[in-house]
C-alpha cells in the first residue's frame, strides 16, 4: 500500500522516483545500490549510485506463489566483486528493494523482500535470482523414517557440543593442493579418519567463511593429509587459520561410541530392512519376538 504523499506524488504524472536496493550479507555487512546518478540515504544505508544495479519486473501474486525477480550490475572492486560471489558471501543475502522519491526520501515504498538465490558470472557482470519470503515454504520440512541419523552434527536436534575440543580442532595451513588437499605436520592427537566426512571451515584471511566437507582423513607417514568433495572457491594461504570437524556418519554405532550421544540420535536404527518379509526363524537361541538391543 502506497502512503498518501507518495501516492499524491505518483498522481502528478511528474514524478522523480528511483529504485534503491539493501543487501544485508550474512556477515552482516550492508551494502545499498541505487538506479539514481546520485547516492542516496535512508534506513540506515547509503544507496550508492553508479553501481550499474538494474532489476529486471517483480512478479507478483496473491496468496502464497512465490515473488520472484532478477537484478544485473557489473563486478566491480568498489561494490560487488567476483572473489565475493565465488567465496558464498552474498549467498542467502537478505534483499529490499524500495521506490523512492529522490528530492525526499522519506516518500518510499517496499517493493520486495526475500533472498539472493541463484548468482552467475558472465564478462564482468552478474546476474542474481531474487527469490521473495515465501520461497521458505516450498522447503521440505518433518523428518524421515529411516535408519540413519537426519540431524547435521551440532545443531538443535543433535545436541553435541562442537565448541569440544574433542570435536574440532583449529590449526593454521601448511599445504594446499589444488584447493582441495591439505596436509599438516602438526595435526596430532586424533585416530586417522577422525574427520572423515566432517567439515572444514576458513576462520581468517581473503577465504574467511568459506566452507566444504571433508572427503578423506588419513597418514601419509608423518604428514596428516585432510581431503576435502570440492576445491574451495577462494583458497587460503599458508598461515590462515581452519577449523576441522569432526565427521558423523549418519550410523547408530557411531553416535554411541563416537559422540556418546545415544538419546539425540535422530534415526530409526531397528527399522527393518528390505528383506525382513524373507527372515527366517532363528534356529539357536531364542526368538521372542522381543527387542533386538
Amino acid at each position: 500500500m502506497v502512503d498518501e504523499v507518495l501516492q499524491a506524488h505518483l498522481d502528478t504524472g511528474h514524478t522523480t522516483l528511483a529504485r534503491c536496493w539493501q543487501i544485508v550479507r550474512r556477515d552482516g555487512e550492508i551494502m545499498g545500490f541505487t538506479d539514481h546518478d546520485c547516492d542516496l540515504d535512508f534506513a540506515d544505508t547509503v544507496f550508492r549510485a553508479g553501481s550499474g544495479l538494474t532489476a529486471m519486473a517483480l512478479s507478483q501474486a496473491a496468496g502464497l506463489s512465490v515473488d520472484n525477480t532478477e537484478a544485473m550490475g557489473a563486478l566491480s572492486d568498489a561494490s560487488i566483486t567476483e572473489a565475493d560471489i565465488a567465496a558464498g558471501r552474498y549467498d542467502g543475502a537478505v534483499v529490499t528493494a524500495w521506490l523512492a522519491n529522490w528530492q525526499d526520501v522519506a516518500q518510499r515504498k517496499v517493493l520486495f523482500r526475500g533472498s539472493i538465490g541463484e548468482i552467475t558470472r558472465k564478462g564482468g557482470a552478474f546476474q542474481v535470482e531474487l527469490r521473495g519470503l515465501t520461497e521458505a515454504l516450498n522447503r521440505p520440512m518433518g523428518r524421515v523414517y529411516q535408519k540413519p541419523c537426519g540431524a547435521v552434527l551440532g545443531d538443535a536436534a543433535c545436541g553435541v557440543d562442537l565448541t569440544d575440543p574433542t570435536f574440532v580442532h583449529e590449526i593454521a595451513v601448511e599445504t594446499l593442493e589444488d584447493g582441495r588437499v591439505l596436509r599438516f605436520t602438526g595435526l596430532n592427537g586424533f585416530d586417522a579418519g577422525w574427520f572423515t566426512r566432517g567439515a572444514l571451515q576458513v576462520l581468517g584471511g581473503v577465504a574467511s567463511g568459506q566452507s566444504e566437507g571433508i572427503k578423506a582423513d588419513y597418514m601419509d607417514g608423518n604428514v596428516r593429509v585432510v581431503e576435502l568433495w570440492a576445491p574451495l572457491a577462494v583458497w587460503p594461504i599458508t598461515g590462515d587459520r581452519v577449523q576441522l570437524i569432526a565427521g558423523c556418519d549418519k550410523r547408530f554405532a557411531t553416535c554411541v561410541q563416537k559422540f556418546a550421544n545415544t538419546p539425540n540420535f535422530q534415526g530409526f536404527p531397528d527399522i527393518p530392512g528390505d528383506d525382513w518379509i524373507a527372515s527366517v526363524p532363528r534356529s539357536d537361541g531364542t526368538a521372542t519376538g522381543g527387542s533386538l538391543r
